[in-house]
């Protein structure tokens, strides 16, 4: 049944209240973006500076803050916070790396499948669905078995599992828009099918996208972790966090330092991450601004 006009007026005075979930919304944004740019530019910074050499060994072992030393020593002497500094670097670049190869081929497969019908639809459905119940880890290691233990290695395989999650995302998303009555009508007129992802498809399917790949990007740091604590990541003299934490799990009682801080830092890049994509949610998403406001 139609509302009666006086119902719609009613409703007026609840837009009045949007400037709270909207200063609500970029605080989270903020909040997330400042997290984030913390360890990116730790990240960036150890590029060009380190406090010592990765893997300079004169500190001392287990050495406590001081002579220049700024957060001490680990068991074999090295500067923490140098591998603190260079664990922040990798972790950026694993993050963006995977979520690099999860979009190029998540997005391409998602849209192929999207376009397939009948058998061939269902087939490529069915695949996505086994490449996202196929274990990251199990992956991980005969990726490094035809490889080597890297962070490309890493990289790859963890972008390999995060495309299979891409693409199903796309592949329901691209659905839903050819499903619309104005692209079956462009799709009838001779629109082709590039043309018609490229004009439709991708603009109406990027914010719900982005979003995503920044919870991945989140995901992808602590696969890494993950990875590099079992050693299958980053080899030595990298000082990636999960080797950190690994290293430190012996000396923790007596140096706890050396698991916190990588620990920490870890927990914050995520928060962070996982910050920027709330707040690019209810930023971006028409929906979800229709549901807050």
């Amino acid at each position: 049944m139609t509302l009666p006009s006086p119902p719609l007026q009613e409703t007026e005075p609840t837009r009045s209240t949007t400037p709270v979930p909207r200063r609500r919304r970029s605080a989270t944004l903020l909040a997330g973006c400042a997290l984030t740019a913390l360890i990116a530019l730790l990240a960036l910074v150890s590029l060009v500076w380190l406090p010592f050499d990765a893997d300079d060994t004169s500190g001392g072992r287990l050495a406590g803050p001081g002579d220049g030393h700024l957060l001490g020593t680990d068991k074999l002497g090295r500067d923490l916070f140098t591998q603190l500094m260079t664990g922040s670097r990798i972790a950026v670049e694993a993050g963006l790396g995977s979520v690099a190869v999860a979009a190029l081929l998540g997005v391409t497969l998602g849209v192929l499948a999207a376009f397939a019908q009948g058998w061939l639809d269902d087939t490529l459905a069915a695949f996505l669905d086994i490449l996202i119940a196929f274990p990251t880890l199990l992956l991980a290691m005969l990726v490094v078995a035809a490889r080597s233990a890297t962070l490309g290695s890493a990289i790859l395989a963890i972008g390999l599992a995060q495309s299979a999650v891409v693409a199903r995302l796309v592949r329901i998303l691209v659905k839903r828009v050819l499903a619309q009555d104005y692209v079956t009508a462009a799709r009838t007129s001779g629109t082709s099918w590039p043309r018609t992802v490229a004009g439709h498809v991708l603009p109406n399917i990027w914010p719900t996208l982005v979003v995503n790949l920044a919870l991945q990007f989140g995901l992808a740091v602590l696969a890494e972790a993950g990875l590099s604590y079992l050693g299958l990541g980053a080899p030595p003299p990298n000082a990636s966090w999960g080797r950190m934490l690994q290293e430190a799990q012996a000396t923790f009682t007596t140096a706890p330092a050396g698991a916190l801080a990588p620990g920490i830092l870890l927990v914050v890049l995520v928060i962070g991450v996982n910050l920027i994509a709330d707040g690019l949610r209810d930023t971006l998403d028409p929906a979800t601004r229709r549901r807050r406001t």
